[in-house]
């Protein structure tokens, strides 16, 4: 009987080393991974107030052509619409029924904000933080006064919509993990 004790004592043991071993790897891995994260998306600032209220959620569709909701709207505290990073303005003017501003950011990818009033001139380059435009009261787009904001990466039909929220550092992006004891997913 003393033996089958030490026998299961060792395969106790060896677990638990094999446990804290890939605990201890788990986390080296997800902090290598870290930095390129951080780099992938840079950190930008609130275009309405700090902190701003997610009215709705960023929802990407499964294929390109399906809806979905390409942007997250955000509650705000005054009309006052703010470039996210520095940028240039690249387009300003009318999308359907409301004006709508976009802002190509210094990494190319591109912020843009309906529905607005009053906005820059094409060819304005701003800084992060200046005021853009303000939110158009004329046009109801929620409740109450709120801002839609969408980013994209990449140019025409292979323009990828993006999450805003990943840029100022509230969400994070997907991290897939294996599954099963084999890794296998």
């Amino acid at each position: 009987m003393p033996r089958l004790c030490n026998s299961f004592r060792a395969v106790l043991h060896l677990r638990t080393v094999l446990i804290c071993w890939f605990v201890v790897l788990l986390f080296t891995h997800a902090l290598a991974l870290s930095p390129a994260i951080s780099s992938e998306y840079p950190r930008w600032q609130w275009p309405t107030h700090q902190n701003a209220q997610v009215l709705r959620d960023f929802d990407k569709p499964a294929q390109k052509w399906n809806s979905g909701h390409r942007g997250v709207d955000l509650a705000a505290d005054d009309a006052t619409i703010r470039s996210p990073a520095a940028g240039k303005v690249v387009f300003a003017g009318k999308v359907v029924d409301r004006t709508v501003i976009t802002i190509e950011h210094e990494d190319g990818r591109r912020s843009s904000f309906e529905p607005v009033a009053q906005p820059l001139k094409v060819g304005t380059a701003v800084k992060a933080g200046e005021k853009i435009a303000e939110i158009d009261p004329a046009i109801s787009h929620c409740s109450q006064l709120c801002i839609h904001w969408g980013v994209r990466e990449g140019t025409g039909k292979s323009a990828e919509y993006l999450n805003p929220l990943l840029f100022l550092g509230v969400e994070d992006p997907s991290v897939l993990l294996p599954i099963g004891e084999d890794f296998a997913a």
